[in-house]
């Protein structure tokens, strides 16, 4: 039975959205103080962390440990395998709380978004930190910025964007009233997410589920513990069982189940561009057996740059490239990959960077004094660390170059410079803090541009360093496809919901950009409503009558 309609009448608007203030963590601030201790009693615990299908734990005893990247003997949970039993229970559950859902106001749907903000902005903001510390190996910062603020944004610009988006209805001739009816899809929503960003798998489920829609969710095995806090931080917000259906477990299994059900609507993904075009290859192989065309959003791949111009300041193009490059151990969607330096500005730069990795410190993220925590796994590292022998024979590296996975998966922060414009080091993605630079030829500024176009199958993020704004224009005229966010004076991280929504083409996803209405759009199934006031009653045009 579906829920009735609350009776309120009048238009309701939720509040104005505002950016959620990143907090310092400064030494003996009370947000520092209360993390520390979050921090020091998760670490001693290890969830055991069921399927959850329409609001029910199942606990399959098939369990996978959740481990430290920085500390890898440290295991920090274990969850529990979904079985293909779990998955069809899943699929039918979300099919089942889609029929109630759907018919809340979407007031009453953006007002569980709303609270959950609240929540995670306030009393859960150490909890959601904490588990992407130590799940994930981020530092407080990046933590902050990942799973407190930009989680929080999502959650309160999302409802703002529904809001707009439903307001916008069609214009009305004399004698009718024309309407737009913004569904959500009729079927489940897939969501996969990535280890990377709390705040992406987040917001991969409760963006759907704002527009009517229910959900299966795969988290990141690595990401299991913030993802299991994210699910419950739902739950504590007040959204019904069975709208968001937690199902960690085996990737391709998981898939191989639930991209040929008839049922399926949409597919919200952010991972690799390898796994998002086999999904979408298989999709294409079923088509005949699903209800509608299912909504394929995606964002993948990057090879992210920073080109400079001549003009550009030695020293700021050194910070991005530190902070771009090396940030979170290089392990951003957006995270700088391959630089363009001209060989008047290179000199200098390359000193600053020196200095500044000399200061850099690495270890255990707890440590608050350390920049760069470890990579995600062994996995990870090992791929890392192939590209690293590659350019210890192959080209000069100036920093870093070295790997340690003694006690965690730890990847120094490495430049390497290559005189082969074609190397695979500008190429291909890596994910890890391993910065490749081509320094150019001065007067070839133009010719560097098409270069930079033409290198990468990707198109995620990318940066123009100029201080003439000639230059900027010309990065703008030929880089306009080569990025879907695109940065001037600034390191290609970092983007803000509400003001920088993000998203690539080409090699890099479907550019959807999350964290606008853009995104809101896919997840609905307009239906358009004409009705006609006084039906006329005679079947004869005027034209036809005699003269």
């Amino acid at each position: 039975m579906n829920t009735p309609a609350a009776p309120v009448n009048g238009t309701r608007r939720v509040p104005p959205p505002v950016n959620e203030p990143v907090k310092s963590y400064a030494p003996g601030s009370p947000e520092k103080t209360d993390l520390k201790r979050r921090l020091a009693a998760m670490s001693g615990e290890c969830p055991d962390i069921p399927v959850v299908v329409g609001g029910k734990e199942i606990r399959t005893g098939n369990t996978v440990d959740v481990r430290s990247p920085h500390d890898h003997q440290h295991v920090i949970a274990k969850f529990h395998k979904a079985r293909p039993e779990d998955v069809a229970a899943a699929i039918a559950a979300a099919t089942e709380a889609r029929k109630d859902w759907a018919s809340w106001k979407w007031e009453d749907r953006a007002a569980v978004m709303l609270r959950a903000a609240e929540l995670l902005a306030t009393t859960w903001r150490s909890t959601l930190n904490a588990a992407t510390m130590l799940g994930q190996s981020k530092t407080i910062f990046q933590s902050e910025i990942d799973a407190a603020c930009e989680m929080t944004d999502f959650l309160r610009f999302n409802t703002h964007f529904a809001q707009e988006l439903y307001a916008e209805q069609p214009f009305s001739s004399p004698g009718m009233w024309n309407q737009t009816d913004y569904r959500g899809l009729e079927g489940f929503v897939y969501a996969v997410s990535p280890f990377n960003f709390t705040a992406i798998g987040g917001n991969l489920t409760s963006a759907p589920a704002l527009m009517g829609n229910a959900v299966v969710w795969k988290p990141a095995s690595t990401a299991t513990l913030s993802s299991w806090y994210m699910y419950q931080l739902f739950v504590e917000a007040g959204l019904p069982p069975g709208v968001i259906n937690f199902v960690p477990g085996d990737a391709s299994a998981i898939s191989g189940a639930v991209l040929t059900h008839p049922d399926l609507a949409g597919v919200h993904f952010t991972g690799s561009t390898e796994v998002f075009n086999s999904m979408w290859e298989t999709i294409g192989k079923n088509m005949d057996r699903y209800r509608s065309y299912p909504r394929i959003v995606g964002e993948t791949g990057g090879k992210d740059f920073l080109v400079a111009h001549p003009s550009a300041e030695a020293k700021a193009l050194a910070v991005a490239i530190v902070r771009g490059g090396f940030e979170y151990q290089g392990q951003k969607c957006s995270a700088l990959s391959r630089t363009y330096i001209p060989k008047s500005l290179w000199k200098e730069t390359l000193g600053y960077i020196k200095e500044m990795v000399a200061d850099i410190k690495m270890g255990d993220v707890a440590d608050f004094r350390n920049f760069m925590g470890a990579v995600i796994d062994k996995k990870s590292f090992e791929r890392i660390s192939e590209y690293l022998g590659d350019a210890n024979k192959n080209a000069t590296v100036h920093t870093g170059g070295k790997a340690n996975g003694e006690k965690g998966w730890f990847i120094e922060p490495t430049i390497v410079e290559t005189k082969d414009p074609k190397y695979r080091l500008l190429c291909e993605e890596i994910f890890g803090p391993v910065v490749t630079v081509y320094v150019y030829d001065d007067a070839k500024w133009i010719e560097t541009l098409q270069l930079v176009d033409s290198t990468s199958p990707y198109a995620l993020t990318g940066a123009v360093f100029a201080r003439e704004r000639k230059a900027v224009l010309e990065a703008h005229t030929y880089l306009r496809n080569a990025a879907g966010n695109f940065y001037i004076n600034d390191k290609p991280t970092g983007a803000v919901v509400g003001q920088q929504p993000f998203g690539g083409a080409r090699g890099s996803g479907t550019n959807d950009k999350a964290g606008s209405k853009m995104n809101l759009m896919r997840w609905v199934s307009a239906r358009t409503i004409k009705e006609t006031f006084v039906p006329p009653t005679d079947y004869r045009y005027p034209f036809m009558a005699e003269e």
